[in-house]
């Protein structure tokens, strides 16, 4: 009797704990709102990808992958359903991409925005609207890894071949041609050096004796008696004579001048007597007229 009791309390301590771990994985599952479901079609694996992985717009957690499976309307793209937080903004130019998690390999939806739509993602057949897959990082990377491959595999063929035994002696010919040219423009630059040397040292000297004549033709310039006091003389002559001009020479030019205006006016004075009356060159000008008003004025005929 007591074995029974014994069974039946652990009997019933086991089904507690699953009733409890059946409510904890319900509740760890359970979603959270009201969610969406859209599909992404992809013609590239999706390696790392796993049913209820998490699904992140522009890295906040909006939703998870609901199934992976073949896509029947495009054959050979893998399809993928995502259920999605009805609040996430996903628009007309909404694309996902493949995210992985450090080093493990495990993947992620990875949403982001382009920018260039806000009208609101819908299907035009009435199903589950369709999001772009883009290549991602690693897809790239893998995409390109050919073309590298291949770019590297020629790149060593060349290298091979240059390296070849027929062309060694030319590569080795032309390294020491290469030695020898260096040490001709190392030779060369030094007997360039020395002709400059020598050269700028003439020159050094020659402007130097150039200096020194200049030096001494400035002081004969300069020296008592020499150019600079004669034309300082000639300076003051000249001055000397300008102020005598000044003084002297001008003034009576002036007076000069004024005599002969003078001169001017009275020969004008004495060919205007003439001209009026003539006859006074041999009978003198005689008394003048009496003019009306006066005794004896007589007005002229043309008056009359």
């Amino acid at each position: 009797m007591e074995n029974k009791a014994h069974a039946l309390a652990a009997g019933a301590f086991v089904l507690a704990v699953t009733t409890l771990l059946v409510a904890l994985a319900w509740w760890l599952s359970r979603d959270g709102g009201v969610r969406r479901t859209y599909e992404i079609s992809s013609p590239a694996a999706v390696t790392g990808l796993q049913q209820q992985a998490a699904v992140r717009f522009k890295g906040v957690l909006v939703g998870k992958v609901t199934d992976i499976s073949f896509d029947t309307k495009v054959p050979g793209n893998v399809l993928v359903r995502i259920a999605v937080d009805s609040n996430a903004p996903v628009t007309r130019s909404t694309f996902a991409t493949l995210g992985y998690q450090g080093v493990t390999g495990i993947a992620h939806v990875q949403l982001d925005n382009s920018g260039a739509s806000n009208e609101p993602l819908v299907s035009a057949d009435g199903g589950a609207p369709r999001i772009p897959l883009r290549p991602s990082l690693m897809g790239r990377i893998a995409d390109q890894g050919a073309q590298v491959l291949a770019q590297i595999e020629e790149a060593t063929r060349r290298i091979n071949k240059l390296l070849a035994p027929e062309n060694q002696q030319v590569l080795i010919g032309t390294i020491g041609s290469a030695g020898e040219a260096a040490q001709g423009v190392r030779q060369l630059s030094v007997d360039l050096r020395t002709v400059l040397l020598k050269d700028a040292r003439g020159t050094l000297q020659s402007l130097q004796a150039t200096s020194d004549e200049a030096r001494q033709a400035v002081k004969r310039l300069s020296e008592k008696g020499g150019v600079v006091d004669k034309f300082a003389d000639g300076a003051d002559a000249l001055t000397q004579g300008a102020g005598t001009l000044n003084a002297t020479t001008l003034p009576r030019l002036n007076r000069m001048s004024d005599d002969a205006t003078r001169a001017v006016r009275q020969v004008g004075r004495t060919a205007g007597a003439l001209g009026e009356n003539p006859q006074s060159l041999l009978y003198g000008n005689g008394p003048m007229l009496p003019g009306p008003g006066e005794p004896g004025f007589v007005a002229p005929a043309a008056a009359r």
